[in-house]
């Protein structure tokens, strides 16, 4: 399962939400069980009333809505496959089975239940068209338009500090070593490939740490030995697709606060593992309470993150970030996810997703390696 958000160039095609996605699920569960209280609400005249009418009728909602996400979570890889309208026609078709599978379950069990099968079965296929709905209105929200220029706003805001400070780190070899300066302009070339190309898709987590690497390498050519780096990356998957530049700009946060304000050495240490289907990264480094202003500011970048975060993943991913004992966290939790499977496109036919690439001109992959 690739983002929450298509940016293939038919983005404005329609598209079945990502139905394994937490985020989806929490949206039906909360938007059903709110309108049954709804209509229980206007339909019961005193509190006990509205009790008695919500638990009849969430006694043929929730063993549907329930088995209904079931079936749709284990058929997704093959849903996700299909070109929308088969998909919506599918998704009623479910609808429709297992509101006779539920209706004639409660029959067996209560006899006397007074409801009738046309009415289960007109109301499972309302509910479900109203959410099909919602979620066409959703993406057209959030895709292409508004959220992919949402993220490239985000991300503009990247720029100019790292700019800045590998300008300074390479300026500090111009004289003393002009071979290494020249290498170092050759990274810094490649870097800015990366910030300068489309970055609304989602990028191999390979790439992004590489491109961690350079970044760091560059800081290290300004700061020297005070900037200490420790990688623990040995069970990264490499091939998890993220956000691109989900790790540089905590990282740059991370020498910024950290490392500057001190002339002591410090370490950085960057922590990326799989964990129960999770894409863990825990970066940390030294904190001092008496930062001063190199401590303010931190908070743009945590939330850059964050918002980005929750527009590729929705509820599924998260950033928690936490001061210990002179130590400074960020832990991002990622759902992982590979190279999509081949979409159709709107005339039916397939075509294979376009798996994030790099720039031209591979990462230069001597410039740090921690």
């Amino acid at each position: 399962m690739g983002s929450i958000i298509r940016h293939t160039p038919h983005a404005q095609a329609p598209a079945l939400p990502d139905l394994r996605n937490l985020g989806t699920t929490l949206r039906i569960l909360l938007a059903v069980n709110g309108a049954a209280a709804v209509v229980a609400l206007a339909q019961a005249e005193t509190l006990p009333g509205f009790v008695d009418q919500l638990v009849r009728s969430t006694a043929y909602i929730e063993p549907h809505l329930l088995a209904q996400l079931v079936v749709l979570y284990v058929a997704w890889p093959v849903l996700a496959r299909q070109p929308y309208r088969i998909g919506v026609a599918v998704v009623h078709a479910v609808t429709v089975a297992i509101a006779l599978a539920v209706h004639g379950a409660l029959r067996a069990m209560l006899p006397g239940d007074p409801d009738s099968l046309l009415k289960h079965l007109l109301l499972a296929l309302v509910a479900t068209a109203v959410l099909v709905a919602y979620f066409r209105l959703r993406q057209r929200a959030l895709s292409p338009a508004i959220a992919e220029a949402r993220l490239q706003a985000l991300q503009a805001r990247i720029r100019p500090h790292f700019l800045f400070n590998s300008l300074n780190g390479v300026l500090s070899l111009v004289r003393r070593d002009p071979h290494r300066a020249e290498e170092a302009l050759h990274d810094m070339a490649d870097l800015f490939r990366v910030l300068m190309r489309d970055n609304r898709d989602l990028t191999p987590l390979a790439d992004e740490v590489e491109l961690c690497r350079q970044y760091l390498a560059l800081e290290q050519l300004r700061l020297g030995a005070r900037l200490v780096v420790d990688w623990n990356v040995k069970s990264m998957p490499g091939d998890a697709l993220v956000p691109p530049l989900v790790l540089q700009p905590l990282l740059e946060n991370a020498v910024y606060h950290g490392i500057e304000p001190s002339s002591q050495p410090g370490t950085v240490s960057v922590n990326i593992f799989l964990s129960k289907g999770e894409v863990h990264a825990v970066l940390r480094n030294p904190y001092r309470s008496s930062g001063g202003s190199h401590h303010k500011g931190n908070k743009m970048a945590l939330d850059n993150v964050r918002e980005r975060l929750a527009l590729h993943f929705d509820a599924e991913a998260s950033l928690e970030s936490k001061v210990l004992d002179r130590a400074y966290e960020v832990h991002i939790r990622m759902p992982y996810r590979i190279e999509s499977p081949a979409r159709p496109a709107p005339d039916g036919t397939r075509q294979a997703a376009a798996r994030p690439r790099r720039p031209d001109g591979a990462l230069r992959t001597g410039a740090a390696h921690g």
